[in-house]
């Protein structure tokens, strides 16, 4: 029998020696095959910050398209883009922005957000991503929330005006001097820059700002970067806001950078040319694509500003697209569109998804309609800065299936109950998590945060999740959205996964309900297809293709067929407006959901 202090010299040799192949010792040796594991990597993390992770990829690919915007018609190498970062790095440095501003970027896919993320990186700023969808309200909370200095946006897309909205909320704007902004209601607030041609009251123009600085001022932004350290804060990312004001969670160089090699390494991404449908604000545009595509040498194509799946079929083939990045309501659409448009879209090596969970019909027709050779998962948080779990190089085909991925490198995971209490391995509980991807912090909330990520700093994720003693891991559903129906436990997810192989169904989600004898009962709503008559797909429909293939306690007893279903820009279906929309559909049950509420 080893005693302690043996034990331990073993498990080090073991780890030392045999590198990810200890994980399964590891797990296997806690008591009773518990859910915990750690996935040691194989190489050490990277000690860098966001802006020498740039100097990097331009020292190593030089030459290879970083980036291609299909619709602005531009396109930077790597080292023509670190010379436009620095451009901007400078004149941002020059408006009187110091290490630790904040920066907020509110804009679709443009090149510009590209710049102002890797430009605040690179002058020692904060970048905040702020949702392009977002109205006066919800920009006035994001701008006092996280005290943004200095705010980049284009002049218009599609409707929205983000200038007038801007001199909505600040009606200094129009009087003050550009970038000298002093505003009752925004005391942080310094400088408006538009992208456009005119000249707006108050408002710097994006071009205009990349020329304040001169070569010697963008020179110094090299020498800036030994000042930036890793662990400082990079970027704020604001929670989706599926209920609720959202919180800020501040990310750190050393989770961008990390995460952003381990993402690129494990999706095998090198030289290839991505697709990018997903925002660039959200955490899989600007970790899974930006971050992991600069650690990789891959180029970024950007068919659109905003989400066109007509606009991504024509960039595959003519910029000879490989991967696509989308979330799963995206290749819903990509796929529909294909089978309309019929296009030759070439070799797909691969197509990434995340930010929701994936049916598993959702990734058969992706690979039949659109030739995919391979899906990759991945999972994670905005909190846990993109992925925790991944899809692994070569695996089985069912894999992608029927888990979201392998844990990580560098990371711990466990698996716990309502007690705090690790599971067996195999069974449901808490997803908690640890290691270098972890957020800093909810901006000026202390107590949110403690919900959150305590002092052993485990990250509670909310999420119903399955370990397996191999690495792989499946969601089962998040905690808050299990539905009790007359005691029975129901996962919206599953049942939703069965809807989706319906052969009229395009895309369904199920929610919880109130019902006066069973506490709740399932409602799901659905898009059908463009032939399908929705009087037609009623309750008897899903109960009769049911039949023999699931418990009768998780067929919906409401059945709603939509056009359409309302999300987040990031692609999360806003579950809570469903749930409105349920009481709209059923009046008589509006009473029974308000007290289900409180």
């Amino acid at each position: 029998m080893l005693n302690k202090k043996l034990q331990i010299v073993a498990r080090h040799v073991l780890r030392q020696s045999l590198g990810h192949k200890a994980l399964r010792w590891l797990s296997t040796s806690s008591p009773a095959h518990s859910s915990y594991l750690h996935h040691i990597g194989k190489e050490p993390l990277a000690y860098r910050n966001v802006g020498q992770q740039l100097e990097l990829a331009a020292s190593q690919f030089g030459s290879t398209e970083a980036l291609v915007s299909c619709h602005e018609d531009k396109r930077y190498t790597y080292r023509s883009l670190i010379a436009e970062v620095d451009r901007l790095a400078a004149s941002l440095r020059k408006l009187g922005l110091n290490k630790g501003d904040a920066v907020g970027i509110w804009a679709p896919n443009y090149v510009q957000w590209y710049l102002g993320m890797i430009g605040a990186a690179r002058a020692g700023l904060i970048s905040v991503g702020i949702n392009p969808a977002y109205q006066a309200p919800e920009v006035s909370y994001c701008l006092n929330k996280v005290d943004i200095k200095a705010i980049i946006a284009p002049e218009t897309f599609r409707t929205q005006n983000y200038y007038e909205i801007l001199r909505s909320i600040c009606p200094e704007l129009a009087d003050s001097e550009p970038g000298k902004i002093r505003s009752e209601k925004f005391p942080h607030l310094r400088a408006v820059i538009i992208n456009s041609t005119q000249s707006l009251k108050g408002a710097l123009r994006f071009d205009d700002v990349l020329g304040f600085s001169n070569a010697d001022e963008q020179a110094e932004i090299s020498k800036l970067q030994r000042h930036i350290l890793p662990e400082s804060p990079c970027n704020v990312q604001f929670t989706s806001g599926t209920t609720g004001n959202p919180k800020a969670a501040v990310l750190s160089h050393h989770n961008f950078v990390n995460n952003g090699i381990h993402v690129g390494k494990r999706n095998e991404i090198a030289g290839e040319r991505i697709c990018v449908q997903v925002p660039l604000f959200h955490a899989f545009g600007v970790v899974i694509t930006i971050m992991a595509s600069m650690a990789t040498g891959a180029t970024i194509v950007l068919p659109a500003a905003g989400f066109s799946p007509e606009d991504s079929l024509k960039a595959i083939i003519k910029e000879k697209c490989t991967v696509i990045h989308g979330t799963p309501t995206m290749y819903v659409d990509l796929v529909a569109m294909q089978r309309k448009l019929q296009m030759p879209l070439g070799k797909i090596k691969k197509a990434i998804t995340g930010g929701a969970t994936v049916s598993p019909q959702l990734i058969l027709d992706v690979k039949s309609v659109l030739g995919v050779e391979a899906m990759h998962s991945v999972y994670g948080l905005t909190e846990s800065t993109a992925v925790i779990f991944q899809s692994q190089p070569g695996e089985e085909g069912n894999r992608v299936l029927d888990y979201v991925g392998h844990l990580t490198d560098h990371v711990e995971a466990k698996v716990i109950d309502e007690q705090g209490c690790l599971v067996p391995l195999g069974q449901p509980g808490e997803l908690c998590v640890r290691g270098y991807l972890t957020m800093l912090g909810y901006h000026g909330d202390e107590a949110k945060t403690k919900e959150i990520l305590g002092a052993d700093k485990w990250l509670h994720t909310g999420d119903q999740f399955v370990l397996e003693k191999d690495g792989y891991g499946r969601i089962v559903g998040r905690l808050k959205d299990m539905v009790i129906r007359g005691g029975e436990n129901i996962f919206p997810k599953e049942v939703e996964d069965f809807l989706n192989t319906h052969p009229q169904v395009v895309e369904a989600h199920v929610i919880g309900v109130p019902d006066e004898r069973l506490g709740e009962e399932l409602c799901a709503f659905v898009r059908l297809e463009s032939d399908v008559d929705p009087k037609s797909f009623t309750n008897a429909t899903v109960r009769a293709y049911a039949k023999g293939k699931l418990a009768h306690f998780k067929v919906p007893h409401y059945v709603v067929p939509v056009d359409s279903f309302p999300k987040t820009t990031s692609g999360k279906v806003q579950k809570f407006k469903l749930l409105k929309q349920f009481e709209e559909t059923f009046p008589q049950k509006k009473d029974q959901t308000q007290a289900v509420r409180v």
